[in-house]
């Protein structure tokens, strides 16, 4: 008797085992019966009868995917290069599968053409500056695009912008012109701070007594330090006001 059944317990553990499929913890599965869609596979062990039954794999997990190098034209009229990154991951697997027919190369060419819309929106000045508000635009419209295919955007990053050498430049010739245009300012505004405490002192001087003999002492003390062949007489501002009363009897 069993002899007999030996073949066809032989056929039913090869069938077993061509049916059996595994789903890994990050993936699940688009199962179909007769070509149409009946269920998602969770992850495990799962049965499809050969012939009759057919699935697909969807990796659940964020995906980035490196948008190339695109020439926009920038609203002044500037032409950069611009790449970036994009994360996404798949929220609904069955729309993945049933909605578009590759959405890895259909995220990633909406990227690129979104990028290119959003960088023609913008002035050069805003692309360099703004590059946070820039990214988190495309992310938005890339999202809303992406809801029918079961995509979730998590993040746009724009790696580079690449501008012609001309430009480069013209930036730095503005960039340096901007430092000298400040050191100008700090210089003017050193100047007046140093006339007014000048002014202060000679206030302060020529109301006190004496004072402007103690300070020309002072001078004639630091200047003998110095390694100089230079001879300075000082002559009392009285002396000199006497001489010219006598000049003007």
């Amino acid at each position: 008797m069993f002899p007999e059944i030996f073949p066809l317990f032989i056929f039913i553990l090869i069938i077993l085992a061509v049916s059996i499929k595994q789903v890994n913890q990050y993936e699940k599965g688009i199962k179909f019966t007769f070509g149409k869609f009946v269920g998602i596979m969770e992850p495990g062990w799962r049965l499809v009868i050969p012939v009759f039954q057919g699935y697909r794999k969807v990796d659940m997990r964020i995906k980035a995917v490196d948008v190339p190098d695109q020439e926009a034209i920038t609203r002044d009229n500037i032409s950069v290069g611009v790449n970036a990154v994009i994360y996404y991951k798949v929220a609904s697997a069955e729309k993945a599968i049933l909605e578009v027919e590759d959405f890895y190369f259909a995220v990633s060419q909406l990227a690129q053409t979104t990028m290119r819309n959003v960088v023609g929106e913008a002035t050069l000045d805003e692309l360099l500056a703004n590059r946070d508000e820039i990214a988190n635009k495309i992310r938005i419209i890339v999202d809303k695009a992406t809801d029918a295919w079961g995509i979730a955007v998590q993040s746009v990053e724009l790696k580079d912008v690449n501008l012609p050498e001309e430009m480069k430049r013209v930036i730095g010739k503005q960039a340096e012109a901007e430092r000298e245009k400040r050191a100008v300012i700090i210089k003017a505004e050193g100047e007046v701070q140093a006339s007014e405490d000048l002014s202060k002192a000679a206030g302060t001087l020529s109301k006190t007594p004496g004072a402007l003999h103690l300070r020309t002492l002072s001078t004639l003390n630091d200047l003998s330090s110095d390694q100089s062949n230079t001879v300075i007489f000082a002559i009392p501002l009285e002396v000199l006001r006497a001489f010219d009363k006598m000049t003007k009897k």
